[in-house]
């Protein structure tokens, strides 16, 4: 699997039309069809028609709507440029090979048609973790992801990793994933519920942690 973080990605066009603009923006090159998170698209040039995507099936609608999980999809064709952004959040492209990644639904921004996905629960992780369920790509192909912040790439063959439910953007799919509580009762450990608990990464494969456990909320006053 090849990823921008690795190396300097953005320097050069990719294959299948995927460029990185600068850090906040994705550059697709049609005529290449691609499937993209719905209000991405802040520019393009040239002609194109954009269809709402859906859930891919009913299979994908029922799961969506009773996990709460995925992103509102649109297909995109036509011919010229394509700009895609959320939020000024970093963007960061990984290349499968035959692979899956498992992605946060809402820190997916675009993948190539030739990809397949599917929203599946995240396996050891549960009604202990409150039924996380992710978005699984898998193929050959380019996915496009978000992070709130500068993220790290966590190599999981390394060590055993622990990672906050929320911070974790993505990984690799053949990893394996448990939860993991803390031992002593009400320890703060994390920055956002304060639940003593982590998703455990195990296996061969990584982990990409983002700065931050998403956008702030605000309270009413």
């Amino acid at each position: 699997m090849r990823s921008s973080i690795f190396g300097n990605l953005d320097a050069q066009p990719l294959p299948a039309g995927f460029a990185l603009e600068n850090h906040k923006m994705l550059r697709v090159q049609l005529p290449h069809e691609v499937l993209a998170k719905q209000g991405s698209m802040v520019a393009f040039q040239g002609q194109m028609e954009f269809d709402y995507e859906g859930a891919g099936g009913l299979g994908k609608l029922f799961k969506k709507a009773v996990t709460g999980e995925g992103t509102s999809l649109m297909r995109v064709r036509g011919q010229g440029l394509l700009y895609l952004a959320d939020n000024a959040d970093d963007i960061h492209l990984f290349y499968l090979e035959n692979e899956g990644l498992t992605v946060n639904g809402r820190n997916l921004l675009a993948f190539g048609p030739e990809l397949r996905w599917d929203i599946q629960r995240v396996q050891g992780a549960g009604v202990a973790a409150g039924g996380l369920f992710n978005t699984t790509v898998t193929g050959t192909g380019w996915v496009a992801v978000t992070t709130h912040g500068t993220p790290v790439l966590l190599d999981v063959a390394r060590m055993p990793t622990f990672v906050d439910g929320q911070a974790a953007v993505c990984w690799s799919a053949g990893l394996q994933v448990g939860v993991n509580r803390t031992m002593k009762v009400g320890a703060l450990i994390g920055r956002g519920s304060g639940e003593a608990m982590q998703l455990a990464f195990r296996g061969q494969g990584f982990v990409l942690v983002q700065a931050s456990e998403g956008a702030p909320v605000v309270q009413a006053s």
